[in-house]
């Protein structure tokens, strides 16, 4: 038995693992589930799978959980606020640690898993961007996996040699990423700056959290796995080629020298790339409806337009710049993102706060996560300060 803590259960990807591991109660046991305030759907988690623990990250919410818990006389321990996700994720009896907390909240927690050794089922991309090394870095010392979940590094992972780094003498001279393209492939561009977040949450494939589906809108969710391939990989921004598939059937595809593509197809459902993770190198049933080319009729490719999603352009120009310009670029797209989400920024205004904030940046090398955190911070200050001023009008 595997004992699993799954960080931000109640989410899409931690209620689509709970999904796989309740398929296999012989093989996996649910340690620890947390949420940061959705105390309802963290009280019916707890009240199905019995964990050891819970964590509700916000501390006004611990009271009513612990309530709840004692109510239905389970065997679950309530802890509550950040530090309590460090604890977590490095409990003993855990194994394997889904790191599914969206944005940068999810760094400190990961890094815990990392230095205790665990198996980390990584579907917090942010964590990557803005730790750069310091996480790839800490897992190596300390004997911990990094699987990605994302389904296109899945997919990567999955069609790549064994040491699974495009450096390595393995034959490989591409990784494809592809992208869906999001609900706006189509839309003119004269009409993004009116686009809603109801119309940007409404992914054509994939049922996800408001702030990924955003990304995925911008297309900023494919550059920042752009450079979360750079990284898991080994690999520079000029072997990475990003190709609009819009049925997401092809997650993605690797290219070798002797002119041999390999790619890991699929219907979009998460469960197949959190499955996989969970029993690598096995295979276990992930409860995915099976793949129906016929059905499916034709699958299409082409170019993505830098213009019309200039997010895209800006992770490339992060990753190229290297340092600590992934964190910004991640900190900057939060807080646009977010003030979107809250009708105070305009849709096509999410990457000109974004690339004002790049522009003038200072990047050191940072070796700690305190430093991450000091240039995170300093970056969210200056988006907010250029979203004041678009508000007003007063442009840069």
């Amino acid at each position: 038995m595997k004992g699993v803590a799954v960080l931000g259960s109640t989410g899409s990807i931690g209620v689509s693992t709970l999904d796989v591991l309740a398929r296999h109660p012989d093989r996996y046991r649910v340690v620890a589930l947390t949420a940061h305030r959705n105390v309802g759907r963290l009280i019916e988690q707890c009240r199905q799978h019995r964990p050891a623990y819970a964590v509700i990250v916000d501390k006004d919410e611990a009271a009513h959980l612990r309530q709840a818990v004692d109510d239905l006389r389970l065997p679950t321990r309530v802890l509550s606020g950040k530090e309590a996700l460090d604890t977590i994720a490095s409990l003993e009896e855990v194994d394997h640690v889904m790191a599914a907390i969206v944005g940068a909240a999810g760094l400190q927690a990961t890094l815990s898993a990392a230095r205790a050794g665990k198996r980390i089922l990584l579907a917090n991309k942010e964590a990557l961007v803005m730790s750069g090394r310091l996480l790839i870095d800490t897992a190596r010392e300390h004997g911990a996996e990094l699987l990605p979940i994302d389904s296109e590094h899945n997919a990567i992972f999955q069609c790549l040699p064994p040491k699974r780094h495009v450096s390595d003498d393995g034959g490989v001279t591409r990784i494809l990423l592809t992208a869906s393209g999001g609900p706006f492939l189509r839309t003119p561009a004269s009409e993004l700056a009116d686009v809603t977040p109801e119309q940007a949450c409404n992914h054509p494939n994939w049922d996800m959290g408001r702030k990924i589906s955003v990304d995925s809108a911008t297309m900023m969710n494919k550059g920042l796995e752009v450079i979360e391939a750079c990284l898991l990989f080994d690999t520079d921004p000029d072997k990475v080629q990003v190709v609009v598939h819009p049925q997401s059937i092809v997650h993605s595809l690797v290219q070798y020298v002797d002119g041999s593509v390999l790619a890991q197809l699929g219907n979009p459902d998460m469960r197949t790339p959190i499955a996989h993770a969970l029993a690598w190198p096995g295979r276990i049933d992930a409860g995915v409806t099976p793949l129906d080319l016929p059905a499916v009729g034709r699958l299409e490719f082409e170019a993505p337009d830098q213009a019309r999603f200039p997010c895209l352009r800006l992770a490339f120009e992060a990753i190229r710049h290297g340092a600590t310009m992934p964190a910004v670029l991640n900190a900057a797209n939060e807080v646009a993102v977010e003030a979107f989400l809250d009708r105070r920024l305009g849709f096509d205004g999410i990457p000109m706060v974004i690339e004002q904030v790049m522009s003038k940046a200072e990047t050191p090398a940072a070796a700690s996560l305190d430093e991450i955190l000091a240039v995170d911070r300093q970056a969210r200050e200056q988006a907010l300060q250029v979203i004041g001023r678009m508000q007003k009008g007063t442009g840069t």
